[in-house]
């Protein structure tokens, strides 16, 4: 069949119209993954259906970060961090709780000082975060045992089953946590007490789905519920797998469980360990509306409850002898991977997303677990020493949006745009209530670099509209259309909305864009209004016709519009570009008593009140810093940290300050001198006295870890003695066979063993590291002195370091791999095996789990001779030591001790965090091998390994040292004699500093030796 010949000049036409006119968007069409008509179960104030959480009947989009706060040993900071986590635009926080940090020892359970978690959420709600708790019995976290305590190792029943033994051990913990979690529940613990947590984590990333784990789950689900928990339950599945899953998911091939809701998590992106430099090679998944469905599409596994993310990448956890660092991972998965990422989650119906880590800390004592050292930075939005990143600034940004539009909570997917780039995606979604639009524009793949300008074509609910668009680079933006915000109808902008606040009747809007890039903004009115631009430049026609006045501009800068009259309330418009944006602090309505207000400059804006005519501020300031405030009529004056602030009327209707805030002053730091030092193994001794120790052979426990037949049980558990250093004495008589001693240790993440035989150094043997999987365990050889085959009774002495117990990520009993000696025997390499018989006896940590200092607790609890004797405490007196200087020249095997102290004097006001630095800070490793254990003021606040890193520097918090005073600083040395292999230089470094903060009082904890006893 012949196709008809049209006329050559049509041809052209129709080419050139084709060439021009938008592309239908294919990629992003919504899938059948969720059923929007699902019921909505109620749980007291909370409920959901298949589209969001609502509390008190409304919808919420819960934007959450994880802290840690036993990764923050001062309590007095947990306020700093969850103020600088509500002013980075979060409304909700999760708390992991670690059993381990609680129980040192069977039955016995602390939750004061440090582990005050009845303060910790009282300060939650006290600040206006709602609060998701995650209370185990596991929590993997990177802890040490996943976060089981000590004692559990030598427990025999399979952990995270249904065995009654264990389940015994877990109520233990569960009814006392359960309790304190009730009573601050938002629907309170029926005694009259509530609080803002919503939501509750039974279990944590459990892989194993027997039938003996489901009755586990179950058994969970009903202590929870016996305990008094009544908001909604559920559990965190690891990788999309469709694991405990709610009974009422129709979808095949799932594993049902007795949760509420179903939870998972995720953590695409690529990593910082390839020469430390950031890499985005992999686009953000579909895993909700836009996905492929089914068990492993995320959401869609759960097809009638919300999309929920427990866990999202907000970083990666960094390990011993990397390449990487945190810096790489906070730009890993940073700016613009979080517009990237986090908007398309959002908009695949996610309107659950929790941040891990928003604050990550320090893995302070023996808390990690063996993939992981001292810092838990983990690239967070706030760092370790509690700086706001950058990445922080763009959250708020992200959060002030999801604050200002309620529209964007229980989103549907609205049907496909146009676009006229095949490069670029649009996810079109819409509010079933108000229609209000919400359009996260990507790159196709979202992980595109190119720069590229578009038009989106949309039916909008005001009418058809062509928006002019520009992507730059690995980016998103996040846009809404059709809302009503501020008094005001917003028909659709391209530029991103920041915040939207109604003051004394008021509209107060801003919106951002990239630096340079064209803006347009159309906003509804029934008649034209009066438009001024009271700063900057913008362009503006008004169309009668459809009642749009278009504002046109480039984001340059700043500037400001006030446009009055056309049937709606006056409106401030701020159009900035982003380095201007970020300026701006949202002081929402639950933080003021009388509305709300915007302020712009200072480098934090904590909070906000209305006392009469004064609006009090508190916040930071990194250096000199403007202060501008749009804020009610009402107010006539302004404080800033209880300082009067002089203020003028600004022409764009705001309260300037007629001088920059102040910033901090410099904070002068002493060199730290008068070190003095004393030998620090004297078990390695033939002479010393370990009559008190333990028979090795006397206990059994319940290592899964194989040894010979015939060896005893060695393992440091079974003797009560979990974490840190250990030592074992062995007697022997000497043989002509007594030439080698092989033995097998486990010692975690980059752990270590060193051996003497009659006081004479006989070598060290160290596990591998430089791997994000560590190997933990590990065996050597150590040939032994001519002496050891001399007639009459001859000592080894073996230390063996345990940096953390593993995981039970799989559900195994993994944590139960054996520490300390697993088996040792000597013998003639060669020849007859005959092993010479050798008596061993084992010592600890100072009273093993019996603390003799529980305000320190269980993380600061370690086996070296100088720990069992208070040396690295403060009112040891060292005064007979001798005097030393650092850096060392030389160092004997073994462990030395170095002390001294140093005095502080942080200007008042300032809130600064100081740190322990050794050698050179620019270095992730040093060519010396040798390791410090770093305690300041008798705290154990991390391990620094010079030849592995990539640790170097340590913060200390405020509350662990002393701003205002006396501090002291002890270190245990351990090296293995060689030349060169010594302390290096060691000062104290200033790793930020602002003017403000929060009050901090010293954490109190035994100071004396004595006080051990």
């Amino acid at each position: 069949m012949n196709a008809p010949v049209l006329p050559r000049a049509l041809v052209a036409a129709l080419l050139a119209a084709t060439a021009l006119a938008p592309l239908p968007l294919a990629a992003q069409q919504a899938k059948d993954t969720a059923r929007l008509d699902s019921p909505v179960r109620t749980f007291g104030r909370v409920s959901f259906d298949a589209r969001s959480l609502m509390i008190d009947g409304k919808r919420q989009v819960i934007w959450s970060g994880e802290f840690h706060p036993f990764r923050l040993p001062s309590p007095d900071l947990w306020r700093d961090v969850l103020q600088k986590m509500k002013a980075s635009g979060f409304n909700t926080v999760a708390f992991y709780f670690d059993w381990g940090y609680h129980s040192p020892k069977q039955g016995v359970y602390d939750f004061s000082g440090i582990r005050d978690i009845d303060r910790l959420l009282t300060m939650a709600e006290e600040e206006g975060l709602y609060v998701i708790t995650r209370a185990g019995p596991y929590v993997n976290a990177e802890l040490s045992r996943g976060g089981f305590p000590g004692w559990l190792v030598n427990q025999k029943a399979r952990a995270r089953t249904d065995d009654p033994e264990y389940l015994a051990a877990a109520d233990e913990w569960l009814t006392r946590i359960d309790a304190i979690i009730a009573r601050h529940q938002i629907n309170g613990d029926g005694k009259g007490q509530s609080g803002t947590v919503i939501l509750h984590q039974i279990e944590n990333e459990l892989v194993a789905t027997t039938p003996s784990q489901r009755r586990y789950m179950d058994h969970l689900y009903a202590r929870a519920r016996a305990d008094g928990i009544t908001v909604p339950l559920f559990h965190n599945d690891p990788g999309r797998e469709g694991r405990w899953v709610p009974e009422s998911s129709q979808v095949a091939n799932v594993v049902h469980g007795p949760n509420d809701m179903y939870a998972f998590d995720g953590y695409p992106g690529g990593t910082c360990t390839v020469e430390g430099k950031p890499t985005r090679d992999v686009a953000a998944p579909d895993w909700g509306f836009y996905g492929a469905g089914g068990v492993k599409g995320g959401a869609s596994a759960s097809p009638e409850t919300p999309g929920f993310l427990a866990e999202f990448g907000g970083g990666w956890f960094d390990y011993w002898g990397s390449n990487g660092g945190y810096e790489c991972n906070a730009v890993q998965r940073g700016k613009r991977f979080q517009r990237v990422f986090y908007g398309t989650n959002l908009a695949n119906g996610i309107d659950i997303q929790s941040f891990y880590m928003t604050y990550g800390g320090t893995s302070w004592g023996w808390q990690p677990a063996p993939v992981v050292f001292a810092s838990y930075d983990y690239g967070a939005a706030i760092s370790e020493p509690r700086e706001v990143r950058e990445k922080a600034l763009e959250m708020k940004q992200l959060g002030g949006l999801i604050a200002s539009v309620p529209d964007l909570a229980g989103m549907v997917p609205a049907g496909p745009v146009a676009i006229s780039s095949p490069a670029i995606q649009v996810y079109h979604n819409r509010s079933p209530e108000t229609d209000g639009r919400f359009l996260v524009v990507t790159h196709k793949p979202s992980n595109g670099q190119g720069d590229e300008s578009f038009t989106v074509t949309a039916d909008l609910p005001d009418g058809h509209y062509v928006l002019p668009l520009r992507l730059n680079g690995f980016d998103a933006k996040w846009l809404v259309a059709g809302v009503d915000l501020a008094g005001q109808r917003l028909v659709y902008s391209t530029s991103e909305l920041q915040s939207a606040q109604t003051i004394d009747g008021a509209g107060l809007v801003l919106l951002y864009g990239r630096a340079g890039e064209p803006g347009e903004t159309v906003l509804r009115y029934a008649s034209a209004p009066r438009v001024r631009v009271l700063e900057g430049r913008a362009d503006f026609a008004f169309d009668a016709a459809k009642g749009d006045l278009k504002l046109s501009y480039v984001h340059s800068g700043r500037a400001v519009v006030r446009v009055e009259g056309g049937g709606r309330p006056a409106l401030t418009l701020i159009l900035a570009d982003e380095a201007e944006g970020v300026r701006y602090w949202r002081a929402a309505p639950d933080v003021l008593v009388r509305g709300p207000a915007l302020v712009r400059g200072p480098a934090l804006v904590r909070s906000g009140k209305v006392a009469g005519r004064k609006l009090a501020l508190t916040g930071d300031t990194a250096a000199p810093e403007p202060l501008e405030v749009w804020a009610p009529a009402s107010v006539g004056s302004v404080a800033w940290n209880g300082q009067a602030v002089p203020v003028r009327k600004g022409a764009a209707g705001s309260l300037v300050a007629a001088a920059p805030l102040p910033g901090p002053a410099p904070v002068a730091l002493p060199a730290l001198t008068g070190w003095r030092t004393a030998a620090g193994s004297p078990e390695a001794e033939p002479g010393f006295d370990d009559s008190a120790w333990q028979v090795v052979g006397s206990r059994k426990g319940a290592s899964l870890t194989a040894r010979a037949d015939g060896q005893p049980d060695m393992g440091m558990d079974a003797y009560g003695f979990h974490d840190g250093d250990v030592w074992y004495r062995g007697r022997f008589t000497g043989a002509a066979a007594a030439r080698e001693l092989s033995l097998a240790y486990g010692g975690g993440g980059a752990g270590m063993v060193q051996v003497w035989v009659d006081g004479v150094f006989v070598g060290q043997d160290e596990l591998p590291s430089g791997l994000p999987r560590p190997i933990t365990l590990g065996a050597a050889r150590f040939a032994l002195p001519d002496a050891a085959r001399a007639p009459g009774e001859h000592v080894v002495s073996v230390m063996v370091r345990s940096n953390g117990q593993n995981w039970d990520l799989e559900a195994d009993d993994f944590h139960k791999e054996a520490r300390g000696l697993i088996q040792a025997s000597i013998a003639a390499p060669e020849g007859p095996s005959f092993a010479v018989p050798v008596r061993w006896k084992i010592q600890g940590a100072r009273g093993g789990e019996d603390l003799p200092d529980p305000a320190r607790g269980v993380a600061n609890s370690g086996g070296l001779a100088g720990e069992r004797q208070g040396w690295h405490l403060p009112g040891f007196d060292d005064r007979k030591w001798t005097a030393a200087a650092v850096p060392a020249q030389a160092a004997p095997a073994g462990t030395t001790w170095y002390r001294t102290g140093f005095d502080l004097a942080v200007p008042k006001g300032q809130d600064a965090t100081i740190g322990v630095s050794f050698g050179d800070a620019d270095r992730p490793r040093s060519a010396a091998r040798y390791r410090v254990l770093v305690f300041v003021n008798g705290w154990n606040m991390g391990q620094f390994i010079a030849h592995v890193g990539p640790q170097r520097v340590f913060p200390i918090p405020e509350g662990i040292l002393d701003h205002h005073g006396h501090n002291t600083l002890a270190l245990a040395v351990t090296s293995d004699g060689a030349p060169g292999d010594a302390l290096e230089a060691v000062r104290l470094v200033t790793m930020r500093n602002v003017r403000g903060g929060v009050p901090v009082r010293m954490v109190a904890a035994p100071n004396a030796p004595d006080a051990l006893k």
